[in-house]
């Protein structure tokens, strides 16, 4: 297969790796395995035209990303319904998307299994027509990654610690948004502190993504937690992957869904794959089944075959 390869040089972990020694151990590895690559290192601010570039080249069979969620979100959008597969190098704090695709979580280890990956299709999502990989999400999480976002961080470690910062800080002063969730036919009116919709249903016992990412859903969750306990409880068992576990959270799944916001929209954030954007007073949220194509370990692809 012929890669082309993009860094971001300032995403995540790439930030404090010796890049010249992991591009050329990155050549090495796919050329022994018969691969040919271009690789291209670029600073964040022109992560998306060198992701727009690689897309657009003939003859590519794989585009591989490398940075954090909103590197390869950004990736995954461009390469939505296209022939060329996605391959993940994940460099982010959390790289849930990879994770669920069971991409290895070193650099060194994800590189090796590029070497004899194969392609398989997974699902993509969409809040009015712009393409999600993981999560969209208001609320909660769109509040405590906006208290983040005015915090000063410079590592990976930085980055987790300000989160829970601005977790405890959310929880202490809560949002609290009145919304209506048209499902099929159903019409959930709520007043929720935090609603999330997933690309496929959140797997168990786990970080938060999808153990199957080409199930065909939606997996929506809406926090109805108010009192200092109860969020303190949702934030806990989101961490530890028991939603089911909690009693303030209502879960749903569908192949689309229309959330409709009672105020205005101005007010509030929301978040898609870790990066806040403007929340509009209408949604329109979408599966789209087989949308991404994706390089992933052998082990993975057989087990989805099976």
């Amino acid at each position: 297969m012929r890669f082309a390869a993009v860094l971001n040089r300032d995403g995540g972990t790439l930030r404090t790796t010796d890049l010249s020694g992991f591009c050329d151990r990155l050549r090495q590895t796919l050329e022994a395995a018969g691969h040919s690559i271009d690789v291209d290192v670029v600073a964040g601010k022109d992560i998306a035209a060198a992701l727009q570039k690689a897309v657009q080249r003939r003859g590519i069979d794989v585009v591989l990303a490398g940075g954090g969620d909103g590197t390869i979100s950004t990736a995954a959008g461009l390469l939505m319904n296209r022939k060329t597969a996605l391959a993940i190098l994940p460099a982010g704090t959390m790289n849930l998307f990879a994770r669920g695709l069971g991409v290895p979580q070193t650099l060194d280890a994800a590189l090796k299994s590029f070497a004899d990956g194969e392609v398989i299709e997974v699902d993509m999502a969409s809040a009015n027509g712009r393409p999600f990989v993981h999560q969209f999400s208001i609320g909660l999480h769109a509040k405590m990654v906006q208290l983040r976002e005015g915090m000063e961080f410079g590592s990976r470690l930085g980055k987790m610690r300000a989160s829970a910062r601005a977790a405890w800080a959310t929880i202490k002063n809560p949002p609290a948004l009145k919304a209506t969730l048209t499902i099929g036919e159903a019409e959930i009116v709520t007043r929720a502190t935090g609603i999330g919709v997933t690309n496929n249903l959140f797997g168990e016992g786990h970080l938060p993504y999808a153990d199957n990412p080409a199930g065909g859903v939606l997996g929506i969750y809406i926090s109805v937690a108010r009192r200092r306990g109860e969020l303190v409880r949702v934030f806990f068992d989101m961490a530890r992957g028991k939603w089911r576990d909690s009693a303030h959270v209502e879960i749903h799944q569908a192949e689309s869904a229309r959330l409709k916001i009672h105020a205005a929209s101005s007010k509030y954030r929301a978040v898609m794959d870790g990066e806040l954007v403007k929340l509009e007073r209408e949604t329109e949220i979408a599966i789209h089944p087989g949308a991404l194509k994706v390089l992933v370990p052998s082990r993975i692809a057989r087990a989805e075959a099976a």
